[in-house]
């Protein structure tokens, strides 16, 4: 294994030694297989390919202080992945599959889960895709789930650095009554234009505007968005966001610290009554924000005047990621261990 420096991993994707591979046949999930390969063999016809029959996760293992290796909610993501399934008339991976792969997966690859103390961690793809042949519009009758992993860094450059994003209000993300609620690849293909128009503009990522109305917070294209003010905690209700199981143990927390939680429609205007704002995923579990233009009006709302993130956005980053790695004491039963 060439030598990794751990502290300074992007998060992209580093070639690992295994993945793991099952197969829905005849009506039934087969034996999990295992491959070095990176490549997959699929039928040209393969609905994947044609009509989009592909859903996938995204969840990390870490390593804490005691060498110990664990999982962050894998039966959250796993739920996720089945409604995903659901959704666009894919077999639904059983529970217990789900697991006894990811934990086959990351103990294959166990030497790439990143020391404790570098900021980084192993970074677990689960991926769902139709695999049988249709020339028709059909679900197919086959399908494969394969999970490979890969050691990563922080989804920003910026780490936990306040970052700027903007409003594209000329592009919509995913339909209301869509598929904006679930994991699947065409939300983010829909994204990539306005996000690589943001990034050339300079900005970090870009904030999406509801579908229907245009005047509320949607999400980010990699991230949930949240709000603070008044020792509350605020984030967008809407029917297209995907539900993020970082922003539902971020809302937790801030229970456990005495704040307010509110899920509701987030009015463009109520940006600048915020005393601070953020986005949060697994990816990034949570990246402050420290600008916010509207590449319509041209409108900019700033936040962390002082170049830091703010107070509550430091402590909640810092509880999530001390549970994760073992640091705090886990009350909700969040952590399970890879034996």
């Amino acid at each position: 294994m060439q030598n990794i420096e751990w502290s300074k991993l992007p998060f992209g994707y580093f070639k690992t030694d295994y993945n793991v591979r099952c197969f829905y046949r005849n009506g039934q999930w087969g034996e999990i297989e295992v491959s070095s390969s990176e490549i997959i063999n699929i039928h040209m016809a393969a609905t994947c390919l044609h009509y989009g029959q592909e859903a996938f996760e995204g969840m990390k293992a870490y390593r804490g202080k005691d060498e110990r290796i664990r999982f962050f909610r894998w039966e959250d993501n796993a739920k996720r992945l089945q409604d995903s399934a659901e959704g666009i008339m894919m077999a639904k991976p059983p529970l217990d599959l789900f697991h006894k792969m990811i934990t086959k997966a990351v103990r294959l690859n166990e030497k790439y889960v990143p020391p404790y103390g570098h900021g980084a961690s192993l970074y677990i793809r689960p991926l769902l895709v139709g695999t049988g042949a249709q020339v028709g519009v059909n679900p197919a009758k086959e399908y494969m789930l394969l999970i490979f992993v890969t050691p990563v860094g922080p989804y920003f450059k910026e780490g936990f650095n306040p970052v700027s994003i903007q409003i594209a209000g000329d592009y919509d993300r995913a339909a209301p009554q869509g598929t904006g609620n679930i994991k699947v690849g065409g939300n983010y293909a829909g994204s990539l234009q306005p996000t690589e128009r943001a990034k050339a503009e300079g900005y970090a990522a870009v904030l999406f505007l509801d579908a229907k109305e245009n005047k509320y917070i949607d999400e980010a294209g990699p991230a949930n968005f949240f709000g603070i003010k008044n020792n509350t905690y605020i984030t967008p209700e809407s029917t297209s966001i995907l539900p993020s199981i970082t922003n539902k143990s971020i809302m937790q927390l801030a229970k456990d610290e005495g704040m307010t939680v509110e899920q509701r429609k987030v009015p463009v205007e109520e940006l600048e009554t915020f005393e601070e704002i953020g986005a949060c995923g697994t990816a990034a579990i949570i990246t402050p924000i420290r600008k916010i233009t509207d590449r319509k009006t041209g409108k900019t709302y700033e936040f962390c005047k002082d170049g830091k993130a703010g107070p509550v956005s430091t402590k909640l980053y810092k509880k999530l990621q001390d549970i994760q790695y073992g640091e705090e004491t886990d009350k909700h039963g969040w952590i399970t261990f890879v034996e």
